[in-house]
């Protein structure tokens, strides 16, 4: 059987394993080297974005960049401007000193009011004072599964002054945001491929702490491609970003990822994969968003195990 050249051989590797080659190749061919006309106006509308760098020792970082509609937006599909002036920017959040002319950037469109998402890989073309352009290399939609819907009922204007906290160990608020955590934004990256910005969602708890500096996290079924995994078969080095709804925080957290693979899984944690992921922090910062934003939570996605 001959199997498609789309996927490099990290991910290729991943989907033999599991038995999922085939379905790879056929879901594969949603994959475009544009944004397809369709998905554009959902991306203008956004208002958040989830995004994938790596810093210059090597290490990957995910973020959420807020914005009004209209912050996010495309012409012909063959790149993407994120306007967010340099005084409206977080420097706290890596993500900012992290992009050069040329590197690097993984993007995921999410709406969780309507459990839609796009995901888009590209190239830093443009990085100025008024914000970035990136050159598109493959874009493609992913299904709604394990999104968490919420509504943002109100957002306000950037510049908030908050907090900032930085550690290496899973302790005090940290090791609370991450117990109630339904939603994590997942960044891992291939030399050749680049930067990849993906969503991870379950019940809260579905993140859990093993100790001080690693996390175990339920593999679920999804699109057959592995991205994520098969990024990590290549190059271990992730970065998670855990959004706190409720007090308007983000943790990001950077280190590597290891795969398990047939586990023990009496509760079902893994909806039949038998397959978790470890991930075991290097360092990690918490911090307020720059915007007030004020969610409504409205219900769990229907394909959470358990």
């Amino acid at each position: 059987m001959s199997y498609s050249s789309s996927f490099h051989a990290g991910e290729r590797a991943v989907q033999l394993r599991a038995g999922e080659a085939a379905v790879a190749d056929r879901n594969i061919t949603v994959l475009s080297e544009t944004v397809i006309a369709g998905a554009r106006p959902f991306i203008g509308k956004q208002f958040m974005v989830a995004l994938a760098s790596t810093d210059a020792a090597g290490h990957v970082w995910s973020s959420l960049v807020f914005g009004k509609p209209g912050f996010l937006h495309t012409g012909d599909g063959s790149a993407i401007s994120i306007d967010v002036a340099d005084s409206e920017r977080d420097q706290t959040d890596p993500l900012w000193s992290n992009l050069l002319a040329g590197s690097d950037l993984g993007l995921l469109f999410i709406e969780l009011g309507s459990r839609r998402r796009y995901r888009v890989n590209g190239t830093v073309r443009r990085y100025d004072a008024q914000g970035v352009e990136v050159a598109i290399r493959e874009a493609y939609p992913n299904c709604p599964k394990y999104i968490q819907r919420r509504h943002l009922r109100q957002m306000g204007d950037s510049g908030r002054q908050g907090s900032e906290a930085r550690g290496t160990v899973l302790r005090g608020t940290v090791e609370q945001i991450i117990a109630q955590a339904d939603t994590i934004f997942v960044a891992s990256h291939h030399a050749d491929s680049g930067a990849d910005a993906s969503h991870r969602g379950g019940t809260a708890g579905f993140v859990r702490r093993v100790d001080d500096s690693t996390l175990r996290i339920p593999d679920f079924h999804g699109n057959s491609l592995f991205n994520t995994l098969g990024n990590w078969e290549v190059d271990p080095r992730a970065g998670l970003c855990i959004p706190d709804f409720v007090h308007g925080q983000l943790l990001q957290l950077t280190g590597t990822a290891t795969l398990y693979w047939n586990q023990d899984d009496p509760d079902n944690q893994t909806g039949g994969t038998a397959r978790f992921w470890e991930f075991k922090v290097e360092q990690w910062i918490l911090r307020d968003v720059p915007q007030q934003l004020e969610w409504e939570y409205l219900d769990a996605s229907p394909f959470n195990p358990g």
